[in-house]
């Protein structure tokens, strides 16, 4: 008996929709981060690429637990000497809640090409609706 091997040409890729309202945001993005890599599909295979698109609706309404909105922070640098940029996420979720959501997701997947890859199946939305309805997606519970 052999071990069982998905090839990237076979995947049939689903859509799920994950609504995030109300929800702590680093469940949504482990929901969403599992989805994205394939690892809730009995032929995940950890070498190919087998995840599924996903749809995170309702970002804005995403929850931060404890005093992260404060005291959790989202930190660039220009590369030049003082070019260290800082923003509170209570800012962040204010005035890009989808960028905050994706950076959750981007930290739980993998940080090599299949990761980079699974990262463009990923689709936030502030609010309840989007653009996807013909792609016939499947509301998921977690």
């Amino acid at each position: 008996m052999t071990t069982f091997m998905a090839k990237k040409e076979t995947v049939e890729r689903k859509w799920y929709v994950l609504d995030a309202a109300g929800k702590p945001l680093g469940k949504t993005a482990v929901a969403a981060a599992e989805i994205l890599r394939g690892k809730h599909r009995p032929e995940f295979t950890p070498h190919v690429d087998c995840g599924e698109f996903v749809i995170i609706i309702n970002a804005e309404k995403a929850v931060l637990t404890g005093r992260k909105l404060d005291q959790k922070f989202y930190r660039r640098h220009s590369g030049y000497i003082g070019g260290l940029k800082s923003t509170s996420y209570r800012e962040l979720m204010q005035k890009r809640p989808e960028f905050a959501v994706m950076l959750a997701v981007k930290g739980m997947l993998p940080k090599n090409s299949i990761g980079r890859k699974a990262l463009t199946r990923l689709k936030v939305y502030r609010g309840p609706e989007h653009k996807h309805q013909a792609q016939q997606p499947i509301a998921r519970e977690f």
